[in-house]
């Protein structure tokens, strides 16, 4: 009876996972078709007719079209692909510079207010973008940034999510390692840097991984803070894409979802250690 039931779960699993990789092997098998095929199977979904989708895991006749088109004739799209490396990468570490001493602080450091101010980077944290945006807006155009790669790293660079996952990370490195540290005549810095940020790396990683996936499919704030077109990060090159274009659209997304999974596939350990660092015990 055990083992039917196994069979079964492992039945349903793989059935759930094939449903999560079915929108990306259609994305792939999209981007590999031609454009005259790619038309006849998605007139509906491009907005240029009424036919049925007669989607396909396979294309008929694979081309790599898309493709050449998208990295050796679209320079538009090394230069939005350059903006996101530029407004991601410095605001990640900006992040790590000063969201790992703040969740040093709030996990083993006691000074007055310590609850209360956990609790407002908390709110913050929870708080969607649209509440505020205006207030970002107006705070930006006051200091001058408005249109400028600055006005999404500045922000991006304090953002609570880091903080509170690199606190729960340092919350969970062993009392007994830090004593050890301290009976060494370790100081607090010196304590941060040789027990804490070894011991909470993967909650580092996991802080840094969960940022970089959000800030580099970024679709509001850009739209929000730029005006310039040539400032714009990469994820807002798709839906200026036009049907004619949908070719270049689909490969255009499959080269924008590399990064992300490249480096989750990278740090996944880490990864699931930070997701799981509140749980550990002494």
């Amino acid at each position: 009876m055990k083992k039917i039931k196994r069979k079964l779960a492992v039945l349903l699993l793989t059935l759930a996972s094939l449903l999560v990789w079915l929108p990306l092997l259609l994305l792939l098998s999209a981007a590999l078709m031609p454009e005259d095929e790619l038309l006849w199977r998605y007139l509906s979904p491009l907005g240029i007719g009424k036919a049925p989708v007669r989607a396909a895991l396979l294309p008929s006749y694979p081309s790599l079209e898309a493709f050449t088109e998208l990295l050796i004739r679209s320079p538009g799209f090394f230069v939005m692909f350059w903006n996101s490396c530029i407004q991601t990468f410095p605001m990640l570490l900006g992040q790590l510079l000063i969201g790992a001493p703040a969740a040093w602080a709030f996990a083993r450091l006691k000074f007055p207010g310590r609850r209360g101010i956990f609790a407002l980077y908390v709110l913050l944290m929870v708080l969607p973008f649209q509440v505020t945006q205006v207030s970002n807006y107006l705070v930006l155009d006051c200091l001058g940034l408005l249109n400028s790669h600055l006005a999404l790293i500045l922000p991006g660079i304090w953002s609570t999510f880091p903080v509170f996952i690199m606190t729960r990370s340092f919350e969970a490195v062993p009392g007994a390692l830090l004593e050890a540290a301290y009976l060494d005549g370790a100081g607090e810095l010196q304590a941060f840097f040789l027990v804490g940020l070894p011991a909470g790396y993967p909650g580092i990683v996991t802080a840094m991984v969960l940022s970089f996936i959000d800030a580099w499919n970024a679709l509001e704030q850009p739209v929000a803070y730029l005006k310039d077109m040539s400032l714009w990060p990469l994820s807002l090159y798709l839906p200026e894409i036009v049907s004619d274009k949908a070719a270049v659209a689909f490969a255009a997304g499959i080269v924008m979802m590399l990064p992300p999974v490249l480096l989750y596939l990278n740090g996944e350990g880490e990864l699931e250690q930070g997701l799981a660092a509140s749980g550990v015990k002494e």
